[in-house]
């Protein structure tokens, strides 16, 4: 009996053991296939030796972001990428982001071919970066246009008022910090604010008047600010060719002579987070639902729409 105890307990230490390592298999193993998910994204991303064509994604609301300027410049600097296409899916954003991106793909044009190829919307902002690029396609019933530029505020005296809030201020001038959202806007003051928005539209116009060679004043609607379908945009030359990224790359291959065969490789901006939690948001792992990319976009885009701020270059339909 006492033999067979004794026996009974080893067998139970060494099931004990094996499935400690059948444990620490699975783990390793799991971070086995983690590392090579992770490495093959960054692999694809921004690091790949081998030529191919790099796609830069250009979604939500356009903002003066940092990382995504320093991305431009980075594959403008990759000798393995022979040309790049801005995927375009945007209603545009802040004025000042779509420069600031506009001058950072002019840079890129510079140095290769870049094309862009725009999806659901391409207006304001969006419509500024896709002018930077050497030819535009958009399907048919791409939303694009609406040339111009807002600039809007509150009026929360009535409510102030309702609270029993006065809110008192000493300023240099008559002119500082107006319009305001805590006084009524004055003649003067959105005289001011006029002329500032008509010198931002007129530098809008003028753009897409060198860019695209087209007399804005022929185009109807153009400096009133109005979308255009895809097709009425190739009918009115605001872009140049209805077509996918298949049509691009045929098109680059033809006018820029890219190599046949080439692979299309997302590139994208650095994240700030990093380790395993930064790599579930950017991968497919799925929580409540929703894929940890498409929650970091929801958050991105949320944040983004907060920031907006100053001369404001973006279309949606609630807002016209």
């Amino acid at each position: 009996m006492g033999l067979d105890a004794e026996s009974v307990i080893e067998r139970r230490r060494l099931k004990r053991r094996v499935t400690i390592w059948r444990i620490a298999a699975v783990v390793l193993g799991l971070l086995f296939v983690g590392l090579i998910v992770f490495g093959n994204r960054q692999l694809a991303g921004s690091t790949s030796i081998l030529p191919h064509v790099a796609r830069i994604s250009v979604g939500g609301i356009i903002t003066d972001d940092r990382k995504m300027l320093e991305l431009i410049d980075r594959v403008g600097k990759a000798r393995q990428v022979k040309a790049v296409i801005l995927d375009i899916n945007s209603p545009g954003g802040t004025t000042t982001g779509g420069e600031a991106m506009y001058d950072a793909i002019r840079r890129l044009a510079q140095k290769k071919p870049v094309v862009a190829t725009c999806g659901t919307l391409a207006t304001s902002a969006a419509y500024i970066v896709a002018l930077a690029t050497d030819r535009i396609f958009v399907y048919g019933n791409t939303i694009t246009g609406s040339v111009g530029v807002i600039f809007q505020w509150v009026n929360v005296i009535e409510l102030l008022n309702t609270l029993g809030i006065e809110v008192e201020e000493v300023k240099s001038g008559p002119l500082k910090a107006v319009p305001s959202p805590f006084e009524p806007t004055d003649e003067r003051a959105r005289a001011v604010t006029a002329e500032m928005v008509e010198d931002a539209k007129v530098w809008f116009v003028d753009l897409v008047e060198t860019r695209r060679k087209i007399q804005p004043s022929a185009v109807p609607g153009l400096t009133e600010g109005r979308i255009y379908s895809g097709r009425q945009a190739v009918d009115y030359k605001l872009v140049d060719q209805i077509g996918d990224e298949r049509a691009a790359l045929s098109w680059l291959a033809k006018e820029r002579g890219l190599p046949a065969g080439l692979k299309v490789l997302q590139w994208k901006p650095k994240a700030e987070s990093s380790g395993f939690f930064g790599w579930m948001l950017g991968s497919g792992v799925e929580i409540f639902g929703l894929s940890g990319s498409k929650i970091a976009a929801l958050l991105g885009q949320a944040s983004a729409t907060l920031e907006l701020d100053g001369l404001v270059s973006v279309w949606h339909p609630a807002s016209n």
